[in-house]
């Protein structure tokens, strides 16, 4: 699944090409993916001109004068910004036409899973952070409130390991499987231990380790290991600095001690037993 970075590398991709862009068209090729498609999106978004593009956790954010287009990309989606007449492919289910300096351009959804989601939430429906998908969310690791201080005082009362607490997304968003064990390795954490018995020192450790992890994958460009492509269509680079994501077995990079696998939340997760106490 795309995590924090992969959806930060695209929407900087797509935003020069969407930013104060007028939306000429609006073509969906099914009724929808994870949720129905809003069925008057056309009628929304046609001749209305985009201000601007964010991220909230995994959420792409198309912003409008009237509202705001949500995507998520699912388990295995990919947006594309192409030349209008670009040949389609199976599983293209979505795209937004606008009108660029070289000509009309294609932002397209590609989705062969089908879990991901374009949705509507319109001014009139309240602030967008209220919205259903997003008023649960914890804060932006990539943010200056983002801190080991903010760790240690919302996790005194979890019992829970201190990775499903991670990738819960309560109290911090966006830190899913992958950057979650790569942080815990950083940090020196066992990836087991209840979230509730780290030391603020310890948190502080893992805040730094987050946010520096985050940024680097950003740079990178994000990790392909299977479905995820940038918007120019280049693979992330990031999983070839892995320490412990998907090396089971495989000898840590900082003892020697082989990588173990085991299952937290039907997730796998890697940790090496020598390195994180």
């Amino acid at each position: 699944m795309p995590e924090l970075p992969e959806v930060e590398v695209t929407r900087r991709g797509v935003a020069p090409h969407l930013d104060d862009r007028v939306v000429e068209d609006v073509v969906l090729r099914r009724e929808g993916l994870r949720w129905p498609f809003p069925p008057n999106l056309r009628e929304l978004l046609v001749g209305r001109r985009i201000l601007g593009t964010g991220r909230r956790g995994k959420y792409l954010l198309l912003n409008f004068e009237h509202g705001t287009l949500i995507v998520h990309l699912g388990m295995s989606g990919h947006l594309r910004v192409l030349p209008e007449g670009v040949e389609l492919k199976k599983h293209d289910h979505f795209d937004l036409v606008v009108r660029g300096l070289g000509g009309r351009r294609v932002l397209r959804l590609h989705d062969p899973r089908r879990f991901g989601a374009v949705l509507w939430h319109g001014h009139d429906d309240g602030e967008l952070e209220q919205h259903v998908l997003l008023r649960g969310l914890g804060v932006e690791p990539l943010e200056d409130k983002f801190s080991g201080a903010l760790l240690h005082r919302a996790t005194r009362k979890r019992s829970a390991p201190v990775k499903q607490v991670l990738l819960a997304g309560d109290i911090v968003v966006g830190v899913g499987n992958i950057y979650a064990c790569e942080s815990l390795f950083r940090a020196g954490i066992n990836p087991k231990t209840a979230a509730g018995k780290i030391s603020r020192a310890r948190y502080d450790k893992l805040a730094e380790a987050i946010r520096d992890i985050l940024a680097a994958a950003i740079v990178q460009g994000g990790s392909t290991l299977r479905d995820f492509i940038a918007v120019n269509g280049q693979s992330g680079y990031f999983q070839q600095t892995y320490f412990v994501y998907d090396r089971a077995g495989v000898p840590c990079r900082n003892c020697g001690t082989p990588v173990r696998q085991i299952k937290q939340g039907q997730r796998s997760t890697f940790y090496c037993a020598v390195c994180q106490r």
